[in-house]
């Protein structure tokens, strides 16, 4: 791929008409593998409530209330917040009730997982609760989708990248499917590689290189267990980088340059698109070239003024 590429921007189109269903077709017979699922709910101790035909995309949706003990979260996910799981045990413990469903696939026999509801489920647990409402889903590949909507608890970066990159390697273990398939589950290629980061160094600055990362990562076109292998180079290359450009942070402070955002102005002289209006360049020849320049940078050559004058051009990380 050649340097100075310009990314295509697409406009979102407006529907043509409506999409969906009207509230008369969400009701249904249910297909064969919906009343087996419906019975194998019956039989792990829960009790189905209705299955209806979810009315955007129109598929099927049993709503159950399930046995509290059965359910926990997919894997994949980011891990529990004692501060959120605190106020949601206060907010229902003052209410007395539970109204919001969460979203749940069967795994086996009295087996539930769910990829939204890792807080609510624990503290419905620590409240005493024997069941909980859940949407189960009949194909576990809209568990990932799930992902994509979540919005229980906002995150951080630290907490999204290793979330997707969780995932990733949870989908590599799958039948192979390439990177580029599961876009809209990973949101951004630039997560990957920062996920991957993290995973060995948990107090990595992302938020100074993510900018930087959004222009040039891409999906690839490989089997998710190759394409990780590769982005596995590009996460070793990314740290020795981060660690060049620690190593300048700290020589610039010995010379009396104090700033929260030292780091990301560092990175920002060093990164070789930061005047590429609209274009970008390959993630290979972006890391080289940034590893070239951390080498060559000269702190003597940097004053108060320069740093003054950026205003820490990139800002503050998203940690």
């Amino acid at each position: 791929m050649a340097a100075g590429r310009t990314r295509k921007r697409t406009k979102k189109s407006e529907p043509a008409g409506p999409v969906g269903l009207k509230p008369s077709q969400v009701r249904a017979e249910p297909p064969n593998a919906v009343e087996s699922l419906c019975k194998d709910i019956e039989k792990d101790g829960g009790a189905v409530l209705s299955a209806y035909r979810e009315p955007l995309g129109g598929r099927w949706v049993v709503m159950a209330v399930l046995p509290l003990e059965q359910v926990e979260p997919t894997p994949y996910q980011r891990g529990l917040s004692e501060t959120h799981v605190k106020r949601l045990e206060d907010v229902i413990s003052r209410s007395g009730l539970y109204l919001d469903p969460v979203i749940a696939v069967r795994v086996g026999p009295r087996q539930y997982q769910t990829p939204n509801g890792h807080h609510r489920t624990t503290a419905m647990k620590h409240q005493g609760a024997q069941a909980i409402t859940a949407l189960v889903v009949t194909e576990p590949q809209v568990a990932r989708l799930i992902l994509a909507l979540n919005v229980e608890k906002a995150h951080n970066l630290r907490e999204k990248a290793s979330e997707v990159i969780r995932l990733a390697r949870h989908l590599a273990e799958l039948p192979e499917g390439r990177e580029e398939d599961y876009a809209l589950e990973f949101e951004e290629a630039a997560f990957l590689t920062l996920g991957l980061c993290y995973e060995q160094n948990g107090r990595f600055a992302g938020g100074a290189y993510h900018p930087m990362l959004k222009r040039v990562d891409e999906f690839l076109g490989q089997p998710l267990s190759k394409s990780l292998a590769r982005r596995a180079e590009f996460a070793e290359q990314l740290l020795q980088i981060d660690a060049r450009v620690s190593e300048i942070v700290a020589e610039l402070k010995t010379k009396g340059m104090e700033s929260p955002y030292l780091r990301n102005f560092v990175v920002a002289r060093i990164n070789p698109i930061r005047f590429l209006k609209g274009k970008t360049m390959p993630i290979e020849e972006t890391l080289d070239k940034m590893e070239q320049a951390a080498d060559k940078f000269k702190t003597d050559k940097i004053n108060v003024s320069d740093l003054a004058r950026s205003g820490a051009a990139a800002g503050a990380a998203d940690e």
